[in-house]
C-alpha cells in the first residue's frame, strides 16, 4: 500500500490550538462514491470555520491543499494525494436554515437537504438541487445544475476562507459563474452560502421535486458506484449522445464501465481501480474525438498521483 511521510507531528506542534482531527495516510476511497483511491498524506477535518482558518494560517505554504465533500464527483487516484486533504464534515459545516426568502447553508450540507429545507419553508427555485448528489461546496465551485436550474440562479452570497486564514464574501457577480464553473480562486475554501427562493405553494414545490427525483431514478444509475456526470456538455451538444454515437455504451476497462443506462456516467462494477475509471474516461474521450471531432472536457474532478 502507498504511504507518505507522516508530517502530522510537525503540523500539530506548529498548531497547538488546533481542535480538528489530523490523520496521516488515511485511505480516501470510503469518502468517494466510486469507492476507489489511495491515501491522503494528511486528512484534516476542521472543528468549525474558525478552526479551518487557524489551520490554513499556520499551514506551511509549500504543502498542496485539496478539499473534498461527499466525493460524489471525484476520482482519487490510486497513488494517493500528497499534501493535505481537507474534509468539511456535516456536523461542523452542514447546518441549513430558512429565514424569510433566504436559505443559509454550510458547504458540507447535501444539495438535496437544502432543497428540502427550502420546500419546508414554501420557497421555490431550489428544487433542482434535489437532483444533485453533492454538497453546497461543490455546487458553488462548479455552478452545479440539473433539470433546468443552476446555482447561479439562486445564489445571494458565498463565504470562503483563503490560505492566510482570512474570510471573504462573494456576491453572485463576484463568483463569475459560467457553465459548470466559477471564476473564484480555487485556493479559497467555501464554508457557507445564502440562497434566495421565491414564495410558492407547497404542492407546486413538492410536485417539482417529485419530477426531479423521478427523472434521476429513470435516467441515471443512481444505485451504482458512480461519479455522476463524467463530461461537460459541449456547446450545442449532449455529452451522452456523443459517447453513445461513438459506440461506447457499456464499454469496459478493467472493473470500470460506461453505464448502459446513461452514457455520461462511469461506474465501478465492483473491483475497479481509479486508474481503470480514468483510463476508461480518457479512452471514451479519444473515441468521441475520432467520431465527432469534439473534445469532451471532464466534469469529474481528479486529484492525486497515479500508482507507480
Amino acid at each position: 500500500m502507498v504511504t507518505f511521510p507522516d508530517i502530522t507531528p510537525e503540523l500539530k506542534a506548529a498548531m497547538p490550538e488546533l481542535r480538528g482531527r489530523l490523520l496521516a495516510n488515511e485511505i480516501l476511497a470510503p469518502f468517494t462514491w466510486f469507492r476507489v483511491g489511495g491515501p491522503a498524506q494528511v486528512l484534516f477535518t476542521p472543528a468549525d470555520a474558525d478552526d479551518l482558518a487557524y489551520f490554513l494560517k499556520h499551514l506551511p505554504a509549500e504543502l498542496p491543499v485539496y478539499v473534498i465533500g461527499v466525493g460524489s464527483n471525484l476520482i482519487v487516484r490510486d497513488g494517493g494525494v500528497p499534501g493535505v486533504v481537507i474534509r468539511l464534515a456535516p456536523r461542523a459545516f452542514g447546518e441549513v436554515k430558512a429565514d424569510g426568502d433566504i436559505v443559509t447553508a454550510g458547504t458540507a450540507a447535501l444539495d438535496k437537504r437544502v432543497a428540502e429545507v427550502a420546500a419546508s419553508a414554501n420557497l421555490a427555485g431550489l428544487e433542482f438541487l434535489f437532483g444533485i448528489p453533492g454538497t453546497i461546496g461543490g455546487a458553488l465551485r462548479m455552478n452545479a445544475g440539473a433539470n433546468g436550474g443552476e446555482t447561479k440562479d439562486i445564489l445571494v452570497e458565498a463565504i470562503a476562507i483563503d490560505c492566510r486564514g482570512e474570510t471573504h464574501r462573494f456576491n453572485n457577480a463576484d463568483m463569475k459563474f459560467t457553465y459548470r464553473a466559477s471564476g473564484v480562486d480555487p485556493a479559497l475554501i467555501f464554508t457557507a452560502a445564502r440562497f434566495r427562493g421565491t414564495p410558492s405553494s407547497p404542492e407546486a414545490i413538492r410536485s417539482r421535486m417529485a419530477e426531479v427525483q423521478a427523472h434521476r431514478e429513470t435516467a441515471q444509475p443512481i444505485r451504482e458506484k458512480t461519479g455522476g456526470s463524467t463530461f461537460k456538455n459541449p456547446p450545442g451538444h449532449s455529452a451522452w449522445k456523443l459517447v453513445d454515437a461513438a459506440g461506447c455504451r457499456g464499454f469496459k476497462v478493467g472493473g470500470a464501465q460506461v453505464s448502459e443506462m446513461h452514457c455520461n456516467f462511469l461506474i465501478n462494477t465492483g473491483n475497479a481501480t481509479a486508474d481503470d475509471i480514468e483510463t476508461l474516461g480518457e479512452t471514451v474521450r479519444e473515441r468521441v474525438k475520432a467520431s465527432s471531432g469534439i473534445a469532451l472536457q471532464w466534469e469529474i474532478k481528479r486529484i492525486g498521483i497515479k500508482a507507480s
